[in-house]
């Protein structure tokens, strides 16, 4: 069984949307894409044939994992959201002791992760070390450098 994805119903109407498209545009252009390879001649020695055949497949994965996506997911209300621990849609600011500098990191499903925007995935590293922390904790995150201390200054919703 397929994991249960939470998302904010901005995130949950982008895949929505994603999905869409690959079903309504990419998909038949695929179709004439292969159909246009295959008219021109033998499929053994055909590699633009071989290349829209693969590119289909992709295709089709990326479908049937945002629909597996859909069929998990959850659109969390925010309104009722509890802010005495990190969790998915929390916006946490920490301090890195190391470098003696704040971060902020709002935890999004892995679909939502935006690290430009702030956003990071529940299942990166940093994700995990802050998930359930409170505020005035202290997380220790292992990251391929060895583990970061992070101290969780302050927990608000997105």
């Amino acid at each position: 069984m397929a994991e249960i994805r939470y998302f904010t119903k901005a995130g949950l109407e982008k895949l929505k949307a994603e999905l869409h498209d690959l079903i309504t545009r990419a998909r038949p252009e695929m179709s004439r894409t292969i159909a246009e390879a295959r008219d021109k001649g033998d499929l053994s020695e055909n590699a633009e044939y071989d290349a829209a055949k693969e590119a289909q497949g992709y295709l089709e994965d990326r479908i049937l994992k945002l629909e597996s996506d859909l069929a998990n997911a959850r659109e969390i209300d925010e309104s009722i959201m509890d802010t005495s621990k990190a969790l998915v849609l929390s916006t946490v600011r920490v301090m890195n002791h190391k470098f003696k500098k704040e971060f902020v990191y709002t935890l999004v499903s892995p679909n939502e992760a935006d690290l430009k925007a702030g956003k990071i995935s529940i299942d990166s590293p940093i994700g995990v070390g802050l998930l359930g922390k409170e505020v005035g904790d202290m997380a220790e995150v292992h990251v391929p450098s060895g583990i970061m201390k992070l101290e969780i200054l302050e927990i608000t919703r997105q």
